[in-house]
């Protein structure tokens, strides 16, 4: 079943100022998400974006926790997953979400993503 959906869109050349300043990347990106990006702006945007969308699946925004407790990866062939820690993770236990997946789209300007949570309603 269905429990949350959310959606998010962002602007590279936003995200491409934010990230100059240490601190951003400090506060909203994990060490992982920095490797794994390794300097490329648009992925950066993309893992933005499903931050956004996961916390807009949990109906919470983030009022409760911070965006680096959404940890936006990829896998080998460059899927995107989630891994959510300590507020996050429990906002997600009190949804009853046992699933999240995520996709993200980007253009020259945009990064889109898109989030599915899944679970049994509580």
């Amino acid at each position: 079943m269905i429990i949350g959906v959310g959606t998010d869109m962002v602007e590279i050349q936003r995200v491409e100022k934010a990230v100059k300043k240490e601190a951003f990347l400090a506060r909203v990106y994990t060490e992982e998400e920095r490797r794994q990006a390794g300097g490329n702006v648009s992925r950066l945007a993309g893992s933005f974006a499903v931050k956004e969308a996961v916390a807009k699946v949990l109906g919470t925004g983030f009022r409760t926790f911070y965006p680096k407790e959404i940890e936006v990866l990829r896998n080998p062939l460059g899927k995107p997953y989630v891994r959510l820690h300590n507020n996050a993770e429990k906002c997600r236990e009190e949804a009853g979400i046992t699933r999240i997946e995520v996709s993200i789209t980007n253009t020259g300007q945009y990064a889109l993503a898109f989030a599915v949570g899944e679970g049994e309603e509580k």
